[in-house]
């Protein structure tokens, strides 16, 4: 197989207000911290939770709604890929972080819910898109064209 694939998906919480900054370029980024949790239970039946702590970046577009609607406790579901950088700390130590870049974000919730409105943003590009369009369900194997058996493969 050519190629390869960078996809992270997430659904967690907001464990702080987004952190909203404006670069020089007038280019809007939002950083937010998303907490995802595991619980299982160990052979004494004790149940253990694992708790991951995400960065992510969410541009532009994102980073506007972030901004009105996320608070800390939000619940969204993410979509991005992985970055890694690196920077020279105080020590002249090299440093490397690995982020997630968001590409789509969805806000979860019930728009009742105090913590956010429940709406969502499906591509930092392209905030007003409508939805799609229902499609046409397709008719049954039972009730296709029965001449279409004699496919090659």
């Amino acid at each position: 197989m050519a190629g390869s694939v960078n996809k992270v998906i997430l659904i967690g919480n907001l464990g702080a207000d987004p952190e909203i900054r404006s670069l020089t370029s007038g280019a809007k980024v939002a950083r937010i911290r998303i907490a995802t949790s595991e619980t299982y239970t160990n052979k004494e039946g004790e149940r253990i939770t694992n708790t991951e702590w995400h960065s992510v970046n969410l541009w532009r577009g994102l980073a506007d709604i972030s901004e009105k609607y996320l608070t800390k406790g939000s619940s969204v579901y993410i979509e991005g890929r992985l970055r890694t950088r690196s920077y020279d700390d105080k020590d002249g130590v090299t440093r490397y972080v690995t982020e997630i870049e968001g590409d789509n974000m969805t806000m979860l919730g019930s728009r009742g819910d105090s913590n956010n409105s429940g709406g969502s943003s499906s591509n930092q590009n392209d905030q007003s898109a409508p939805e799609p369009k229902a499609k046409k369900a397709q008719p049954k194997a039972a009730e296709a064209n029965e001449d279409e058996d004699d496919l090659p493969f």
